[in-house]
């Protein structure tokens, strides 16, 4: 029988982590009564993560490891949690102990009438200058941007209900964005503040260095809530702005000629009318192969963004088969 609630989480050298983080999954999970599967994702890590990880899944069945061949980052880490997760809710979170387990009840049952419940750390315990300005600033702007407003995006802990999550791809630094992306899907979202908790071991291996990637994925996550399925919109309209404006000036040198006859050979703005134009004309066309490329691009080639070494799970049982 299948897991009601799937719990998917990335950890890269997480080791002085992993035995408290399953420690408190488990003991909350058990005593909100519902099935449940862990999923954590070992995205390259070079201490004993996945060794504690293999460890603990020996002795747990509920407990599934995926382990990459090498760091793919958070992103696809949860891309991967995402297409084996077999609940009917998928939990994300950290794997750091900053994100607070017990909160994970109250988000699943605000999920029966919502289909994303995303966490709010209103009182989060990190650095003001290097990592809480940083991220208010960016939630202001991705939620104008977007237009899905939402006080904490970087919260990775979050509920979705599977049907809203699994069929979403998942490129770059893009899971921040999943209730921005999903929102085209017309989907209903809500907050919840959560608890916060200080880092105590260890060091975040996703910092504020991903802050140039995440602000290009934010134009891409605009582009396909707003021009994914006609790109030549966009395209279209910057190439008939520019061409327009090219044609206008190339009338205006026609009447400078012809008209006050004077010789327009040496003046720039022919040069900027003829740009004007030849770009407004690239433009164009870029629309149109755009429209093309749109419905091929990823999805078509079935691309995964991750490369899988091994998965660690309970073998499945022989139907007529009754456990102990």
């Amino acid at each position: 029988m299948n897991p009601e609630i799937s719990v998917v989480i990335p950890v890269r050298n997480e080791a002085l982590n992993v035995p408290a983080l399953y420690e408190e999954l488990t003991t909350t999970l058990e005593g909100f009564g519902r099935r449940y599967e862990i999923i954590l994702i070992d995205d390259g890590s070079t201490d004993q993560t996945f060794e504690l990880l293999a460890g603990l899944q020996a002795r747990d069945a509920r407990l599934r490891i995926i382990r990459f061949r090498r760091n793919f980052g958070q992103t696809a880490g949860f891309a991967a949690g995402f297409a084996h997760a077999r609940g009917r809710f998928i939990v994300t979170s950290d794997g750091d102990l900053q994100n607070d387990p017990r909160d994970i009840p109250a988000m699943i049952d605000l999920a029966q009438s919502f289909d994303i419940v995303a966490g709010w750390r209103k009182d989060r315990q990190d650095a003001f200058i290097n990592r809480r300005l940083p991220s208010m600033i960016a939630n202001w702007i991705i939620s104008r941007v977007t237009g899905v407003r939402l006080h904490d995006y970087g919260c990775s802990l979050k509920v979705f209900r599977a049907e809203v999550v699994k069929p979403l791809k998942l490129y770059g630094e893009m899971h921040r964005f999943l209730p921005a992306i999903a929102s085209e899907m017309g989907v209903t979202i809500t907050e919840r503040v959560v608890n916060h908790r200080k880092r105590v071991h260890g060091r975040s291996n996703y910092g504020i260095s991903r802050t140039a990637r995440v602000v290009l994925d934010l134009l891409t996550v605009k582009f396909l809530i707003s021009y994914s399925t006609r790109p030549l919109q966009i395209f279209g309209l910057l190439g008939l702005g520019m061409g327009s404006l090219g044609a206008l000036m190339s009338a205006w040198l026609v009447i400078v000629k012809y008209v006050y006859h004077q010789g327009i050979a040496d003046r720039p703005l022919l040069i900027a009318a003829v740009v004007l134009m030849v770009m407004g004309g690239q433009f164009l066309m870029s629309g149109l192969i755009a429209e093309m490329l749109a419905r091929t691009y990823h999805e078509s080639q079935d691309k995964p963004i991750y490369v899988i070494r091994e998965i660690r799970e309970a073998a499945a049982r022989p139907r007529g088969v009754v456990g102990a």
